[in-house]
């Protein structure tokens, strides 16, 4: 993976993806798949780029369908769709604000309509604002925060729960802040700590069903919400040990691993992509 020095500008525009410089890699070149996830079912929030996207291509070149959730992103959706169509995977693309509790309903409801079922929910959509002052954290942007990152998952957990079975799985995104802090996220730590704990306990929760609930809590990957968020990137990872930012085809494969049955005895638990960071569980 290259490793140049990372340029950009605040970016709030459709099509960031293509103004990223150097443009994020979504799954290496070369990635050896094996089918497994062939023909499961995966709905993925926040699907249309970064992460999300890069599960979405990773899980379509292991044979599932995909149904992505984006905001406003069309563009970048599209390509998203192009990409998984090229695997000869169908997508559903479902455009709305994961905010609204009926939207919710409505993804589970086009998504079992479309495919006819669900096997994998990926919670991976969020948001958040840099503030290093907390008296400076608005009320709005507090409760965005919380309404984007945390409240989707229990909306979407009770329209989704009747239609998952045995060997079925959820997978939520957390993050590195969740476990070392950040003191320019706040809001955004706390949410992905809520996260973490939510996987835990709804695994227990499901447990005896044989619905596998695990996370993933990314180190700083460089997706478009780094871009769009902060405005000093030329520092960005590099106090990893492994002294870079990582790309979000470093972060796909672990979504994968969750997903597939060679997790099969794993639950409850949070995989750290991070750079090398040492982090408790």
């Amino acid at each position: 993976m290259r490793t140049s020095k990372i340029k950009a500008q605040k970016q709030k525009k459709p099509g960031m993806e293509s103004k990223m410089v150097p443009k994020p890699e979504y799954i290496r070149k070369g990635y050896k798949s094996s089918g497994k996830l062939l023909n499961k079912i995966a709905l993925i929030t926040g699907g249309d780029s970064g992460i999300g996207r890069s599960v979405a291509l990773h899980y379509a070149y292991e044979g599932a369908h995909v149904a992505i959730v984006y905001l406003s992103e069309k563009k970048d959706a599209k390509e998203t769709k192009e990409l998984i169509e090229a695997q000869n995977r169908k997508c559903l693309l479902i455009k709305g604000d994961l905010s609204d509790e009926k939207f919710c309903k409505k993804c589970i409801d086009a998504t079992l309509k479309e495919f006819g079922g669900i096997n994998i929910v990926v919670n991976n959509a969020g948001t958040h604002f840099s503030e290093r002052d907390a008296t400076k954290i608005t009320t709005e942007h507090l409760k965005k925060t919380f309404e984007t990152n945390i409240y989707p998952m229990f909306y979407l957990l009770k329209a989704l729960l009747p239609y998952l079975s045995k060997g079925d799985c959820i997978i939520n995104t957390s993050s590195v802040t969740a476990y070392r802090g950040s003191d320019h996220l706040l809001d955004y730590s706390s949410t992905k700590g809520a996260i973490s704990t939510f996987t835990k306990s709804l695994s227990t929760m499901l447990a005896k069903k044989g619905i596998r609930v695990n996370g993933v809590a990314p180190g700083p990957i460089w997706t478009p919400l780094v871009v769009s968020s902060f405005d000093k990137l030329d520092d960005f990872g590099k106090n990893t040990p492994l002294g870079r930012p990582g790309q979000p085809s470093e972060v796909g494969p672990a979504y994968v691993f969750l997903a597939s049955q060679d997790s099969s005895y794993i639950t409850g638990q949070v995989i750290h992509v991070n750079g090398g960071e040492i982090v408790g569980s």
